[in-house]
């Protein structure tokens, strides 16, 4: 389970020209599943991002989570992050979990958020969706789980 998060002072996605997730300040997060992931993975994950230290304190000091500073986290399926790209100039998608699966394990993730965290919006799986975004710093990192 791969997480490309990236601090925002806000974002938004939008679906057939309508906006279905916008937030402030916070995280946006692109969730790849691969096909090796299961549900086993989820916790460990939503604690890492909801306690991973990347927001600035009084001291200009990356030591605050999205917890701390009462951000909103946005949740956005993204498969194409589980791709394989050393070879060729077309990525391959066969490391990545197959639709119905990937769905199954994206909707517990956002279960699981939710169940510690409140400021939570997300993406439609499966939808073309049109992300924007402006990225604070840029800071950007790649958890995976």
């Amino acid at each position: 389970m791969i997480a490309l998060i990236q601090r925002v002072k806000e974002a938004r996605v939008n679906v057939d020209q309508q906006v279905i997730a916008n937030i402030s300040q916070g995280l946006l997060v692109f969730v790849g599943i691969e096909k090796h992931d299961d549900k086993s993975q989820i916790p460990r994950l939503v604690e890492r991002l909801l306690g991973y230290r990347i927001f600035a304190d009084e001291n200009d000091k990356m030591n605050l989570s999205i917890q701390d500073v009462n951000g909103d986290l946005l949740l956005v399926p993204q498969f194409t992050l589980a791709a394989t790209t050393d070879k060729g100039l077309r990525p391959s998608f066969a490391s990545s979990a197959a639709p119905n699966v990937a769905e199954e394990l994206f909707n517990a993730f956002i279960a699981h958020a939710k169940s510690h965290y409140q400021r939570i919006a997300t993406g439609r799986f499966g939808a073309d969706m049109q992300v924007s975004l402006i990225n604070d710093g840029p800071v950007t990192f790649w958890l995976q789980q």
